[in-house]
């Protein structure tokens, strides 16, 4: 019987958690050629100069979806300059299909960066953050993802991730499963390494893969390494909103909201 998150939580107090790292082995994919990375290519990498990476993946043509903690510099807890930060669309082997500067980053309201830990475990279900491109992506082969926000314990899901041996090319693990969850968080088998928090949690629905989550952090639960992501129903919400307290202008000169933007691509 898998327990409650809850008891979860109590379990991984005394650990130490590590952003987007699990060290356990499984099937990752390489997606190392256009025809193995086709139909991934709105996953990218989220580069912060010569500091490091995350990933993340578009869900409009000018908004990105990650974790919140990515955005934090770890040695003082600052945010980290948005002008530092470049999203390269399905980077593979030393090319992207498309670069893009972050002009706004919005992190989850909720959201609290431990920069004495790097990342607090009672943080996970809010470690999601948005961040508007400078420019849309308009390749017709890059294509945002929907979301689709709820997925139950003992669900199939699917990883894309860059990650530490493999930050060149993003693998994916297509067969993982939701071990458990509650209101605020999911247990997952998926295996992500660092680099790979961000990395987007796909369910197929409708044979149409929709972004589900982020990988937050690690853990260890009844032996076993697991990875850590929000339970975004609410959640992504509450951070849209956030986010559309701006308005944004579509290309023909309508006023639109992210919010509306966002809303769309999730049906």
């Amino acid at each position: 019987m898998i327990r409650p998150v809850k008891t979860l939580i109590a379990a991984l107090a005394a650990m130490a958690i590590l952003p987007g790292m699990v060290v356990a082995e499984g099937a990752l994919e390489r997606l190392s050629t256009s025809d193995q990375g086709r139909g991934w290519e709105a996953v990218g990498r989220l580069n912060f100069d010569d500091s490091g990476f995350c990933t993340a993946a578009l869900i409009t043509m000018d908004v990105v979806l990650t974790a919140a903690h990515c955005l934090f510099d770890p040695a003082d807890g600052s945010p980290i300059d948005p002008a530092s930060i470049e999203f390269q669309a399905g980077l593979r082997l030393g090319r992207a299909e498309a670069y893009r500067g972050i002009k706004r980053v919005v992190v989850h309201p909720e959201y609290v960066f431990d920069a004495a830990g790097g990342a607090r475990l009672d943080g996970v279900g809010v470690d999601l953050a948005l961040l508007e491109l400078n420019r849309p992506v308009r390749q017709g082969n890059i294509r945002p993802f929907p979301t689709q926000l709820r997925v139950e314990a003992g669900q199939r899901v699917q990883v894309v991730s860059y990650g530490r041996d493999r930050a060149e090319a993003p693998s994916r693990e297509s067969a993982c499963n939701v071990l458990a969850r509650d209101a605020e968080m999911m247990v997952l088998s998926c295996e992500v390494d660092f680099g790979s928090s961000g990395a987007p949690v796909f369910a197929v629905h409708e044979g149409e893969a929709r972004i589900v989550s982020v990988i937050s952090a690690m853990g260890q639960w009844e032996g076993q390494d697991v990875s850590l992501a929000a339970v975004m129903e609410g959640q992504l919400e509450t951070l849209i909103a956030e986010f559309a307290m701006t308005p944004v202008f579509a290309p023909v000169g309508k006023c639109i909201t992210v919010r509306d933007a966002l809303a769309t691509a999730a049906r």
